[in-house]
């Protein structure tokens, strides 16, 4: 059940709520009051199992919070926070939404004042324990265009739906980069050890690393090699994609025609969450670990993060090839501290100058959130990571648009503000 627990975060909010109070109780954090605490970020509202917050580009007072089990919800005005329903997809789950599975993802087009688009990443699946099986799917929606609130559930065009044989490891992030395209994390497919052998491979699924695509089918760009997840010309690969017109992965040769060109990075277990810096432009990633360390990933161009050769900074559950160099983390910890990694973003607000420049992240089990200070591109030491609350079930970190400021989704407490821990009663 542990190692079950680690997989995604948001899997078994019971048990890691009983292990967060043992890890809670250790004489290091009892001797050490941390800085920060939370608050309820709208008294009053209410949210069924968060996973996400966010915002349009260029609004400030309108918030989008998906709830796992199908639902968009809106909040129109934030300074008379009510609850409206944006988007139900909830029928078009299947019959099985425990778990790790579910409306996982959201992101709004960088036009969609003017497009109205906005893509999500979900689960369909039938079938519990061996007889499970479904798809992953990445769609696109409109917002109706009589109503700023409401999405147009009708609209929905289908990009990629990726047969998955298990109901765990489904990954679960989207953003839109600097660039203007789209990037989707992808688990391994679920199981323990990579069963389904999908890390490593350039030329099979699309599995196990985050994918850059072009939704906006600019000139010059490529149409993806043929393969049944792929729904026929709905998106392009950017042609600088790192694989385009590969022909050797890891010292193999590979053919060129069957490569994934859609992959931006490989080697990732199942990232849960990941952010882009506006001030440096980096991608910041959390890879939920198996059974040894969660790690915090700086993700570029064409990098191997090394599953399921490697876990942490340590060997992972198959041989490597001979030879072969992995991307490292920039940080990772051990199961004293953790047991399944949620990540968050770079802080550039004005209330807390102890936080800009820190990568904040938390660990769903354990409940503690963090605050890393970068060195560059380069791994950090123990000195610049640093305890700065305790938080239950946390899914994901978001931002106040009217003042930059920190909220967290927690899968049991509902939408919660970060604040100084002294200016709380």
């Amino acid at each position: 059940m542990v190692a079950r627990a680690r997989r995604l975060p948001f899997a078994f909010a019971s048990l890691g709520l009983a292990l967060a109070a043992v890890i809670v109780g250790s004489a290091a954090d009892l001797a050490s009051p941390l800085p920060y605490t939370t608050t309820p970020a709208f008294p009053g509202f209410t949210v069924e199992q968060p996973l996400a917050i966010v915002t349009p580009p260029g609004e400030t007072n309108r918030l989008f919070l998906i709830e796992k089990r199908g639902r968009i919800v809106i909040v129109p005005d934030l300074t008379r926070p009510t609850r409206e329903v944006f988007l139900d997809i909830s029928d078009r789950l299947g019959t099985n939404r425990d778990g790790e599975l579910g409306l996982l993802a959201l992101a709004f087009h960088p036009q969609y004042r003017s497009k109205r688009q906005f893509y999500v990443w979900y689960t369909q699946f039938t079938g519990t324990g061996r007889e499970a099986h479904g798809t992953s799917r990445l769609a696109r929606f409109l917002t109706a265009a009589s109503n700023p609130n409401v999405a147009d559930p009708a609209s929905e065009q289908l990009l990629i739906v990726q047969p998955d044989e298990a109901s765990n490891h489904n990954g679960g992030e989207l953003l839109f980069g600097p660039d203007g395209y789209l990037y989707l994390s992808i688990g391994d497919e679920g199981a323990y050890n990579d069963l389904f052998e999908n890390s490593q491979r350039l030329t099979k699924d699309l599995f196990a690393g985050i994918l850059r695509l072009d939704v906006d089918q600019r000139p010059g760009n490529l149409p993806p090699n043929p393969h049944p997840a792929v729904q026929p010309g709905t998106y392009l690969v950017p042609r600088d994609n790192p694989f385009v017109g590969a022909t050797r992965f890891l010292g193999e040769p590979v053919d060129p025609a069957r490569v994934r060109t859609e992959f931006w990075a490989v080697g990732l277990r199942n990232v849960w969450r990941m952010a882009f810096d506006a001030a440096t432009g980096h991608l910041w990633a959390a890879d939920v670990g198996q059974k040894s360390a969660e790690e915090i990933n700086l993700i570029v161009r064409g990098g191997n993060y090394g599953w399921n050769h490697r876990e942490g900074q340590g060997r992972g559950p198959r041989a490597g090839p001979a030879g072969a160099t992995f991307l490292e983390p920039v940080w990772d910890y051990p199961r004293t501290d953790g047991f399944s990694v949620t990540g968050g973003f770079v802080y550039r607000g004005m209330r807390y100058p102890d936080l800009d420049g820190h990568y904040l992240f938390a660990d769903y089990v354990s409940g503690r959130v963090w605050a890393l200070r970068p060195d560059g591109d380069r791994r950090v030491t123990a000195d610049r990571v640093r305890q700065i609350a305790q938080v239950p079930a946390v899914t994901s970190f978001g931002r106040d648009p009217r003042t930059g400021e920190i909220l967290i989704a927690s899968f049991t407490a509902g939408v919660l503000r970060l604040v100084a821990a002294a200016a709380t009663p």
